[in-house]
Protein backbone atom coordinates (compact mmCIF):
# COMPACT_ATOMS: atom_id res chain seq x y z
CA UNK A 1 0.00 0.00 0.00
CA UNK A 2 1.24 3.18 -0.89
CA UNK A 3 0.30 6.56 0.28
CA UNK A 4 1.72 9.54 -2.05
CA UNK A 5 0.58 12.80 -0.29
CA UNK A 6 2.34 16.28 0.58
CA UNK A 7 0.18 15.72 3.65
CA UNK A 8 0.73 13.16 6.32
CA UNK A 9 -1.34 10.54 6.47
CA UNK A 10 -3.11 8.98 9.38
CA UNK A 11 -2.93 5.86 11.21
CA UNK A 12 -5.93 5.88 13.64
CA UNK A 13 -8.39 3.96 15.36
CA UNK A 14 -8.71 1.96 18.76
CA UNK A 15 -6.07 0.39 20.71
CA UNK A 16 -7.85 -3.42 20.20
CA UNK A 17 -11.16 -4.52 18.77
CA UNK A 18 -13.38 -4.05 21.60
CA UNK A 19 -16.88 -4.36 19.80
CA UNK A 20 -18.46 -4.11 16.22
CA UNK A 21 -20.49 -1.05 17.79
CA UNK A 22 -17.41 1.07 19.38
CA UNK A 23 -15.10 0.35 16.18
CA UNK A 24 -17.68 1.41 13.91
CA UNK A 25 -18.54 4.54 15.66
CA UNK A 26 -14.86 5.43 15.54
CA UNK A 27 -14.40 3.98 12.03
CA UNK A 28 -17.25 6.35 10.69
CA UNK A 29 -15.97 9.67 12.74
CA UNK A 30 -12.39 9.26 11.45
CA UNK A 31 -13.37 8.80 7.84
CA UNK A 32 -15.60 11.73 8.48
CA UNK A 33 -12.95 13.77 9.62
CA UNK A 34 -10.05 12.77 7.40
CA UNK A 35 -12.55 13.12 4.47
CA UNK A 36 -13.41 16.75 5.18
CA UNK A 37 -9.57 17.46 5.49
CA UNK A 38 -8.35 15.57 3.23
CA UNK A 39 -6.04 13.48 4.93
CA UNK A 40 -5.11 9.84 3.86
CA UNK A 41 -6.61 7.71 6.39
CA UNK A 42 -6.13 3.91 7.56
CA UNK A 43 -7.93 2.63 10.14
CA UNK A 44 -5.87 1.00 12.84
CA UNK A 45 -7.16 -1.65 15.61
CA UNK A 46 -5.44 -5.03 16.97
CA UNK A 47 -7.63 -8.31 16.77
CA UNK A 48 -5.56 -9.42 19.78
CA UNK A 49 -3.16 -8.62 21.98
CA UNK A 50 -0.59 -10.83 22.82
CA UNK A 51 1.66 -8.01 25.02
CA UNK A 52 0.27 -7.39 28.30
CA UNK A 53 2.29 -7.18 31.37
CA UNK A 54 -0.85 -8.54 33.21
CA UNK A 55 -2.21 -12.55 33.00
CA UNK A 56 -6.09 -11.52 33.02
CA UNK A 57 -5.37 -8.64 31.21
CA UNK A 58 -7.82 -8.05 28.19
CA UNK A 59 -6.32 -9.65 25.03
CA UNK A 60 -9.17 -10.26 22.65
CA UNK A 61 -13.55 -10.37 21.87
CA UNK A 62 -12.13 -13.57 19.86
CA UNK A 63 -9.63 -14.11 16.69
CA UNK A 64 -12.39 -14.75 13.93
CA UNK A 65 -15.14 -12.28 15.37
CA UNK A 66 -12.45 -9.22 15.81
CA UNK A 67 -11.08 -9.88 12.01
CA UNK A 68 -14.86 -10.20 10.74
CA UNK A 69 -15.59 -6.92 12.22
CA UNK A 70 -12.31 -5.35 10.48
CA UNK A 71 -13.09 -6.90 7.40
CA UNK A 72 -16.51 -5.20 7.82
CA UNK A 73 -15.40 -1.71 8.71
CA UNK A 74 -12.74 -1.94 5.56
CA UNK A 75 -16.47 -2.93 3.15
CA UNK A 76 -18.23 -0.24 4.68
CA UNK A 77 -16.46 2.79 4.65
CA UNK A 78 -13.50 1.65 2.01
CA UNK A 79 -10.74 2.36 3.80
CA UNK A 80 -7.52 0.53 4.36
CA UNK A 81 -7.06 -1.79 7.47
CA UNK A 82 -4.10 -1.86 9.55
CA UNK A 83 -3.58 -4.90 12.73
CA UNK A 84 -0.10 -6.07 14.50
CA UNK A 85 0.88 -9.72 14.48
CA UNK A 86 2.83 -11.01 17.20
CA UNK A 87 3.55 -15.03 15.48
CA UNK A 88 4.22 -15.66 11.89
CA UNK A 89 1.17 -17.86 11.94
CA UNK A 90 -0.73 -14.65 12.52
CA UNK A 91 0.32 -13.16 9.00
CA UNK A 92 -1.46 -15.71 7.04
CA UNK A 93 -4.75 -15.27 9.37
CA UNK A 94 -4.53 -11.73 8.58
CA UNK A 95 -3.15 -11.03 5.08
CA UNK A 96 -6.67 -11.64 3.57
CA UNK A 97 -8.38 -9.03 5.18
CA UNK A 98 -5.81 -6.20 5.85
CA UNK A 99 -3.75 -3.75 3.84
CA UNK A 100 -1.02 -2.92 6.63
CA UNK A 101 0.48 -5.39 8.81
CA UNK A 102 2.10 -4.06 11.82
CA UNK A 103 5.39 -5.39 13.75
CA UNK A 104 5.07 -4.51 17.49
CA UNK A 105 7.94 -2.65 18.69
CA UNK A 106 9.20 -5.58 20.87
CA UNK A 107 9.01 -7.60 18.37
CA UNK A 108 11.01 -5.27 15.54
CA UNK A 109 13.84 -8.02 15.81
CA UNK A 110 12.30 -11.16 15.60
CA UNK A 111 13.46 -12.29 12.02
CA UNK A 112 10.66 -14.95 11.20
CA UNK A 113 7.80 -12.47 12.34
CA UNK A 114 9.10 -9.95 9.54
CA UNK A 115 10.13 -12.59 6.69
CA UNK A 116 6.67 -13.98 7.16
CA UNK A 117 5.41 -10.66 7.13
CA UNK A 118 7.02 -9.83 4.02
CA UNK A 119 5.70 -13.04 2.30
CA UNK A 120 2.30 -11.50 2.35
CA UNK A 121 3.03 -8.73 -0.06
CA UNK A 122 1.44 -5.99 2.43
CA UNK A 123 2.82 -3.24 3.59
CA UNK A 124 4.86 -4.08 6.40
CA UNK A 125 5.15 -0.79 9.75
CA UNK A 126 7.75 -1.89 11.33
CA UNK A 127 7.80 0.39 14.98
CA UNK A 128 11.05 1.23 16.03
CA UNK A 129 12.17 -0.88 19.77
CA UNK A 130 12.04 1.28 22.45
CA UNK A 131 15.28 -0.41 22.78
CA UNK A 132 17.06 0.10 19.56
CA UNK A 133 18.69 2.90 17.85
CA UNK A 134 16.92 4.20 14.39
CA UNK A 135 20.02 3.09 12.76
CA UNK A 136 19.51 -0.09 13.93
CA UNK A 137 15.99 -0.20 11.77
CA UNK A 138 17.48 -0.35 8.59
CA UNK A 139 18.54 -3.97 9.18
CA UNK A 140 14.69 -4.45 10.38
CA UNK A 141 14.11 -3.22 6.68
CA UNK A 142 16.74 -5.31 5.00
CA UNK A 143 14.65 -8.40 6.31
CA UNK A 144 11.40 -7.61 4.34
CA UNK A 145 13.25 -6.10 1.66
CA UNK A 146 14.99 -9.43 1.39
CA UNK A 147 12.04 -11.09 0.66
CA UNK A 148 10.74 -9.74 -2.18
CA UNK A 149 8.76 -6.80 -0.04
CA UNK A 150 9.58 -3.24 -0.80
CA UNK A 151 6.28 -1.82 0.76
CA UNK A 152 7.38 -0.94 4.43
CA UNK A 153 7.11 1.71 6.52
CA UNK A 154 8.97 2.73 10.20
CA UNK A 155 7.65 3.63 13.29
CA UNK A 156 9.27 6.37 16.05
CA UNK A 157 7.32 5.66 18.83
CA UNK A 158 9.90 6.86 22.05
CA UNK A 159 13.07 5.11 23.38
CA UNK A 160 13.26 4.17 27.02
CA UNK A 161 14.07 6.61 29.51
CA UNK A 162 14.27 4.43 32.75
CA UNK A 163 12.18 2.06 33.54
CA UNK A 164 9.05 3.99 33.75
CA UNK A 165 9.03 6.42 30.57
CA UNK A 166 9.77 7.24 27.36
CA UNK A 167 11.25 9.97 25.66
CA UNK A 168 11.68 11.03 21.62
CA UNK A 169 14.27 11.49 19.99
CA UNK A 170 12.81 13.92 16.77
CA UNK A 171 16.37 13.20 15.09
CA UNK A 172 15.18 9.67 14.46
CA UNK A 173 13.01 10.74 12.31
CA UNK A 174 15.30 11.96 9.73
CA UNK A 175 17.39 8.67 10.19
CA UNK A 176 15.15 6.38 9.40
CA UNK A 177 13.87 8.63 6.31
CA UNK A 178 17.01 8.43 5.24
CA UNK A 179 16.01 4.83 4.65
CA UNK A 180 14.21 5.24 1.76
CA UNK A 181 10.84 4.24 3.72
CA UNK A 182 8.43 6.46 4.77
CA UNK A 183 7.90 7.25 8.64
CA UNK A 184 5.67 7.77 11.15
CA UNK A 185 5.10 9.01 14.37
CA UNK A 186 3.68 7.06 17.06
CA UNK A 187 1.65 9.96 19.23
CA UNK A 188 0.41 7.34 21.33
CA UNK A 189 2.99 5.06 22.77
CA UNK A 190 5.45 8.12 23.00
CA UNK A 191 3.78 9.31 25.46
CA UNK A 192 2.95 5.91 27.07
CA UNK A 193 4.24 5.08 31.10
CA UNK A 194 5.25 1.63 31.10
CA UNK A 195 5.94 -1.10 33.97
CA UNK A 196 3.77 0.80 36.16
CA UNK A 197 3.49 -0.91 39.86
CA UNK A 198 -0.12 -2.03 38.75
CA UNK A 199 0.85 -4.02 35.59
CA UNK A 200 -1.12 -1.24 33.56
CA UNK A 201 0.60 1.41 31.56
CA UNK A 202 0.31 4.50 32.25
CA UNK A 203 0.76 7.76 30.10
CA UNK A 204 0.41 11.37 29.49
CA UNK A 205 -1.77 12.42 26.19
CA UNK A 206 -1.55 15.85 27.47
CA UNK A 207 1.70 15.75 25.77
CA UNK A 208 0.61 14.35 22.39
CA UNK A 209 -0.18 17.50 20.71
CA UNK A 210 2.71 19.26 21.28
CA UNK A 211 5.46 15.68 20.30
CA UNK A 212 3.20 15.42 17.22
CA UNK A 213 3.78 19.44 15.97
CA UNK A 214 7.40 18.49 16.75
CA UNK A 215 7.41 15.50 14.73
CA UNK A 216 4.90 16.74 11.97
CA UNK A 217 7.93 19.95 11.48
CA UNK A 218 10.79 17.38 11.90
CA UNK A 219 9.52 15.59 8.60
CA UNK A 220 7.08 12.76 10.07
CA UNK A 221 4.93 11.38 6.85
CA UNK A 222 2.29 9.89 8.90
CA UNK A 223 0.82 10.20 12.03
CA UNK A 224 -0.27 6.77 14.48
CA UNK A 225 -2.93 7.99 16.68
CA UNK A 226 -5.30 5.61 18.95
CA UNK A 227 -8.89 7.19 20.07
CA UNK A 228 -11.66 6.11 21.52
CA UNK A 229 -15.09 7.74 22.79
CA UNK A 230 -14.08 7.00 26.27
CA UNK A 231 -10.78 6.27 27.01
CA UNK A 232 -10.95 5.63 30.70
CA UNK A 233 -13.19 2.51 30.07
CA UNK A 234 -11.08 1.61 26.95
CA UNK A 235 -9.86 -2.39 27.57
CA UNK A 236 -6.35 -1.55 26.42
CA UNK A 237 -4.48 1.20 26.98
CA UNK A 238 -6.55 3.87 27.56
CA UNK A 239 -4.28 5.84 30.10
CA UNK A 240 -2.59 7.40 26.64
CA UNK A 241 -4.76 8.18 24.32
CA UNK A 242 -6.93 10.56 22.71
CA UNK A 243 -10.98 10.75 23.50
CA UNK A 244 -12.54 10.87 20.12
CA UNK A 245 -14.49 14.06 20.28
CA UNK A 246 -10.81 15.72 20.45
CA UNK A 247 -9.31 14.30 17.32
CA UNK A 248 -11.13 16.82 14.50
CA UNK A 249 -9.17 19.94 16.30
CA UNK A 250 -5.89 18.49 16.85
CA UNK A 251 -5.97 17.34 13.50
CA UNK A 252 -6.83 20.65 12.13
CA UNK A 253 -4.28 22.36 13.85
CA UNK A 254 -1.46 19.78 12.58
CA UNK A 255 -2.71 20.13 9.01
CA UNK A 256 -2.21 23.79 9.23
CA UNK A 257 1.63 23.48 10.57
CA UNK A 258 2.30 21.03 7.81
CA UNK A 259 0.46 23.92 5.04
CA UNK A 260 2.50 26.26 6.97
CA UNK A 261 6.28 24.04 5.98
Amino acid sequence: MNINTNKFFLIAGPCVVESKDICFKIAEQLAAITTELNIPFVFKASYKKANRSKLDSFTTIGEEKALQILADIKSHFNIPILTDVHETTDCKLVKEIVDVIQIPAFLCRQTELLIAAAETGKTINIKKGQFVSAEMMQFAAEKIEANGNKNIWLTERGTMFGYNDLIVDFRNIQRMKSFGFPVIFDATHSVQQPNQATGTSGGKPEFIDTLTKCAIVAGADGIFLETHPNPTNALSDGANMIALHEVKKLLEKWVAIKNSL
